[in-house]
């Protein structure tokens, strides 16, 4: 019989971890049920509430919202879920709906499979099932928590859509492979930030060249995103904004490395989430290729945090977090001296200045002069890439030779040591099965041990990639130099400094203290060290 005034609503929901118990709980047989259920004892449905995805002691949910509404409005005032953790899993706001909210407003509810009924009177034990359907959220909770963690540390990546350069592996479950078709947008962005360019300029340049976006991107392969590109002007495609550059330029995906715990909810109940310190952070290196090589990705990270505002000259950005003092280490600061008849501008050792001589020395040197100083030694390896190219190209392989070849040998015998012991490792987790097998050690001591040698393995794996890759690193000498001629000679004999070119031709300037001579003169060396290759004689 058909109940009289019964505008009914059945409410389904299914969270993520709720995905685990299969079709007991699937939004498909939730409806059956209640659909069954209203057909059977003559409820009027007038609408369904779905909330996929939906954490129970989240009551921000869409659907339930919605829901809310309607009962305000009078369109329902029944509601029928599978059961009580259905409709939520926090005991404070369950007893806030069942004992304050539904009776003000009249609302019948009822939970099938819990068979409690607000009209026929709810059973003494709902409030035990709510705060257990509580402890079972938190519980599963700490589950989901505990079970990301050992797959961050094993170098798994859980994602929703790999960055751009990368796509999900066909073959490895949570891990990411390089996707050939679009990691040149990474490197054209890395190879704009290298150039000098800030991340605003970088966005105008790739807007212009109508680069396609990383969500544009999903939209024509995955169709996500449709609700933003399906009906869009052709131009949303490449509308980058500042923000999406400077997350690719500090992501360290793009080095290979995995990132974990940024950010974290509250608690359990509260789902807003909150920035964490870095020292939180759970960082893993080598889970996958890279795609930038640490030098450039650090060179970038260096010219982040050194790059200062525009000033009205134009002079000292040209400059910045170039300049390093030869005995501390610390940037140059700059300045300008205006209490003289003819101001000039200068560079100073910031740690001197901060700290006083007890740390360093002044380091001084003036604007002009370092400016004029780097320009002379600009041109003339312009010239002598024009002159005889095949004779620079020599001795910059011998620089950079002298210059790498303590790291390379280093990195060799690293690399070596951890090749023995990973297969050492190896060979003792294969005598420890075979030992377990025969039964001459426990299972306790079998699992205690192969976990101790499955962490190692793992370590080592890691280790072996990073190693791998920074070799390979030191071993690009030749095309490191033929990189670094191909900029000397764009730059075509330069009659002027700008930020673009000193970043694109050099990593570092040390400025030594100045020697003093009793006749009033002074000596004051500087050395420039170039990118790629290093510092030239």
């Amino acid at each position: 019989m058909k109940q009289p005034n019964i505008n009914t609503a059945i409410y389904m929901r299914l969270s993520r971890d709720d995905e685990n118990y299969g079709d007991s709980v699937s939004i498909e047989t939730q409806r059956t049920i209640l659909t069954q259920f209203a057909r059977e004892n003559g409820f009027h449905i007038v609408d369904e509430y779905v909330d996929d995805g939906w954490s129970g002691t989240n009551f921000e949910r869409p659907s339930f919202q919605k829901m809310m509404d309607d009962i305000e409005s009078g369109r329902v005032n029944c509601i029928i879920t599978k059961d009580l953790s259905r409709f939520g899993r926090e005991h404070v706001m369950m007893d806030y709906y069942l004992e304050f909210y539904f009776p003000e407003k009249k609302v019948r509810y009822i939970a099938v499979s819990d068979g409690e009924d607000t009209e026929k009177g709810l059973s003494d034990f709902v409030p035990f099932k709510n705060l257990f359907n509580e402890w079972f959220a938190k519980d599963t909770s700490r589950k989901v928590k505990t079970s990301l963690n050992a797959k961050f540390r094993a170098g798994e990546r859980t994602f929703a859509y790999a960055p751009i350069g990368y796509k999900k592996h066909p073959d490895i479950k949570n891990k990411l492979m390089v996707d050939e078709e679009t990691r040149w947008i990474v490197e054209k962005i890395y190879e704009l930030a290298l150039l000098g360019n800030g991340s605003a300029k970088v966005t105008k340049l790739l807007i212009a060249e109508k680069i396609p976006t990383p969500g544009y991107l999903n939209y024509k392969r995955y169709g996500t995103f449709a609700n933003i590109y399906a009906d869009a002007p052709e131009e949303k495609s490449w509308s980058w904004t500042i923000a999406q550059v400077k997350s690719i330029l500090r992501d360290e995906t793009y080095i290979g490395n995995s990132i974990h715990y940024r950010e974290t909810n509250v608690s359990f109940k509260n789902k807003h989430r909150i920035r964490k310190d870095k020292s939180e952070w759970l960082r893993i290196e080598g889970t996958h290729e890279p795609i930038i090589s640490r030098s450039d990705f650090d060179k970038v990270q260096g010219q982040i945090a050194s790059r200062r505002r525009e000033r009205k000259d134009s002079t000292t950005q040209i400059f910045a977090g170039l300049v390093k003092c030869a005995d501390c280490g610390w940037s140059l600061s700059f300045a300008t001296k205006k209490q003289c008849k003819t101001p000039y501008s200068y560079f100073k050792c910031s740690r001197y200045s901060s700290l006083g001589k007890a740390y360093c020395s002044g380091h001084f040197i003036r604007y002009d002069t370092l400016y004029a100083y780097v320009l002379s030694r600009l041109q003339f390896w312009s010239g002598q890439a024009h002159m005889d190219e095949e004779k620079l190209l020599k001795k910059l392989l011998n620089a950079s030779d002298r210059e790498t070849g303590v790291i390379r040998k280093k990195q060799e015998s690293d690399l070596k040591r951890a090749e023995k012991r990973k297969s050492e490792v190896d060979a003792l987790f294969a005598r420890l099965y075979e030992d377990w097998v025969a039964g001459r050690i426990t299972e306790y001591n079998f699992n205690m041990l192969s976990a101790k040698y499955q962490d190692e393995q793992a370590q080592l794996e890691g280790q072996l990639t990073e190693l791998k890759v920074r070799l390979n690193e030191t071993r690009q000498t030749v095309s490191d130099a033929e990189k670094w001629m191909s900029y000397v000679k764009e730059a075509a004999y330069p009659t002027e400094l700008t930020a673009s070119l000193l970043n694109t031709l050099i990593e570092k300037i040390v400025v030594h203290e100045a020697d003093r001579h009793e006749d009033g003169t002074a000596e004051q060396e500087i050395e420039i060290y170039y990118r790629f290759i290093g510092k030239i004689d």
